[in-house]
C-alpha cells in the first residue's frame, strides 16, 4: 500500500481548515445529512467490508456484522436520533451574584480531528470514531492501519465516494505517515491502539497543546468466584476470549478462579469451545486468524511457560492458534507481563478474594474488568478496584450499550466515547453568561464600597 505523501496530507489539512472556517459543519441539518449519507454508504458496501475483513482477519460475515458493521450502524442511528437534543444549548442555574444574568453551555465543534485506528477491528474503530466527529460538527483526517490492507482499501473508497476531501480526508501508510500526521496541528487527536504508540501520540499532541482521546488496552482481569455459575461463566468467557481470535482490547486477558470450582470450569470451558467451533477450530469459518507473522511469533513465546491443558495447536502457514488454556501460571511469566492479544488464557487460582484485589490493584489500571459471582460480592470487588469499564457475569457486553461511555483509565487510556460521549469527545463545552444591561451591581467595581455586603452575598 502506497504511503500518503507529506504534500497530500498538508493539502488535505489546509483545505479542511478553510472549509471549517465557512461554518457549514456547525449546521445541525448538515451534520444529520452527512450521517445519513454515511449510513447509506456503509449499507451499500456491506458485502465489500465483509469480504475485506475475511481477507485480513478471517472474520466470518456474522462476526463482522456483530462486532464491526452493526456497531457502527447502531452508533449512526443513535446520533441521528439524539443529535438535536445533545447540541441544544443547556441552561444552567446562576448564583445570586449573577442576578439578572442567564448562564448556558454551548456545544461547538473542536475543529479538525485526526483519527488513527488499529488493525484488530479496523472498520469499527475508525468509522465509529468518525461518527462522533461528524455529529459534533468537526472535519476529520482518517488514518487506517496498514496491517488490515483490504479493509483499509474498502474504507478509503467509502470515504472518497461519500465525502469531499475538504470535509473528511483519508490517509494510508506505515508509521512514517503517522509521524507526518502527528507533526501537523490538529484540534483533537483520537487514537486507538497500543500504549507505546499512545505515549508518542500524547507527546506529539503536547507540542501544540492538542487535546487527545486515547483508547488503549492492557491486561483486563477476569475473576470466577466460588459461587459463580460455572456453566454460564465458561461460555461467556470462552466467547469473549475467542472473538477475533482474542485480538480484542477488552478481551479477558487472564483468569483468576476460585480453587473449589477450577476443575469444573476448565471442563465446561473446553465444551464451550467445541460447541462454538467444533472439534477442530481451525476448520471453523467462525474462528479468526492472527493478523501477521510478527504477532504469531510473539504469541508463541507467551505459550512457553506454564502447562498447556487445552489447545496449544499452531499452524504458522495459516496464522492459526487454537483456543488455549495455560495452567500453573506465575505472575512473573511473560504471559502475565504484557497484553496477550490472542486466544491464550492463563489461569491462576485463589482462595481469598483479597489476594486477587491486591494483585489487580498493584498492576496498571485495566481497560475492562470481569467478575463472575453473586451481586453482593461483585459490588465489593468493584468498589475496591478500578477499570475503564466492565461486566458482572458477562464479558465484552458493556461495549454494546451506546448509553454507556467507553474508554480507559490510567495506562489503559483517557477520554470516553460511544453515543452522547462521542458527541462530547469532539465538542467544546463553551460556558457563556449573558448579563442584562438593565441592572448593574455597583459594589463589584473599585473602590469596592459596601464590600461587606458582597462578602455576605
Amino acid at each position: 500500500m502506497e504511503n500518503t505523501s507529506d504534500t497530500v496530507i498538508k493539502r488535505i489539512l489546509s483545505s479542511q481548515q478553510f472549509f471549517f472556517s465557512t461554518h457549514q459543519t456547525k449546521d445541525l441539518g448538515f451534520r444529520i445529512r452527512q450521517l445519513k449519507k454515511f449510513r447509506s454508504a456503509i449499507i451499500d458496501s456491506e458485502k465489500n467490508i465483509t469480504e475485506a475483513l475475511w481477507l485480513d482477519l478471517h472474520k466470518s460475515a456474522e462476526e463482522s456484522y456483530m462486532t464491526e458493521i452493526g456497531i457502527v450502524l447502531k452508533e449512526i442511528d443513535c446520533h441521528i436520533k439524539h443529535l438535536k437534543k445533545w447540541a441544544k444549548p443547556q441552561k444552567v442555574g446562576s448564583p445570586i451574584e449573577l442576578f439578572f444574568s442567564k448562564s448556558r453551555i454551548y456545544y461547538e465543534p473542536l475543529g479538525i480531528a485526526l483519527i488513527i485506528a488499529p488493525w484488530n477491528y479496523p472498520f469499527q474503530l475508525l468509522m465509529n470514531s468518525l461518527v462522533g466527529a461528524i455529529s459534533a460538527g468537526c472535519c476529520a483526517v482518517l488514518k487506517a492501519s496498514p496491517y488490515a490492507p483490504a479493509t483499509a482499501k474498502v474504507m478509503e473508497k467509502i470515504i472518497i465516494d461519500t465525502f469531499p476531501e475538504h470535509y473528511i480526508g483519508f490517509t494510508q501508510g506505515d508509521r512514517d505517515v503517522n509521524r507526518i500526521l502527528l507533526e501537523q496541528r490538529f484540534d483533537i487527536i483520537f487514537f486507538t491502539g497500543g500504549g507505546g504508540l499512545g505515549k508518542k501520540v500524547m507527546e506529539a499532541a503536547a507540542k501544540h497543546l492538542t487535546p487527545v482521546v486515547l483508547e488503549l488496552g492492557g491486561k483486563s482481569p477476569c475473576i470466577v468466584d466460588k459461587d459463580a455459575n460455572t456453566e454460564i461463566a465458561a461460555k461467556r468467557i470462552a466467547w469473549g476470549k475467542t472473538i477475533n481470535a482474542g485480538q480484542t482490547c477488552i478481551a479477558p486477558d487472564y483468569l483468576f478462579i476460585h480453587s473449589t470450582v477450577k476443575e469444573q470450569f476448565v471442563e465446561k470451558y473446553k465444551k464451550a469451545i467445541v460447541r462454538m467451533f467444533g472439534d477442530d477450530s481451525k476448520q471453523s469459518k467462525h474462528y479468526a486468524r492472527i493478523v501477521n507473522d510478527k504477532a504469531m511469533e510473539r504469541l508463541k513465546k507467551l505459550m512457553q511457560h506454564g502447562d498447556i491443558i487445552f489447545g496449544g495447536n499452531i499452524d504458522e502457514t495459516e496464522r492459526y492458534i487454537a483456543p488455549t488454556l495455560i495452567d500453573n501460571v506465575k505472575p512473573e511469566y511473560p504471559v502475565m507481563q504484557e497484553e496477550i492479544f490472542g486466544p491464550i488464557l492463563p489461569i491462576m487460582t485463589f482462595d481469598d478474594i483479597g489476594q486477587v484485589i491486591d494483585y489487580v490493584n498493584t498492576h496498571e489500571k485495566p481497560l475492562a474488568f470481569y467478575y463472575f459471582g453473586n451481586n453482593k460480592s461483585a459490588k465489593n470487588v468493584l468498589y475496591k478496584t478500578t477499570s475503564g469499564g466492565g461486566c458482572i457475569n458477562d464479558t465484552l457486553m458493556h461495549i454494546a450499550n451506546h448509553n454507556l461511555p467507553f474508554g480507559g483509565t490510567g495506562n489503559s487510556g483517557m477520554g470516553k466515547y460511544h453515543g452522547k460521549d462521542s458527541f462530547l469527545a469532539f465538542s467544546n463545552k463553551r460556558a457563556i453568561v449573558n448579563s442584562s444591561t438593565c441592572f448593574d451591581i455597583v459594589m463589584k467595581y473599585a473602590p469596592f464600597k459596601h464590600f461587606g455586603i458582597i462578602k455576605k452575598i
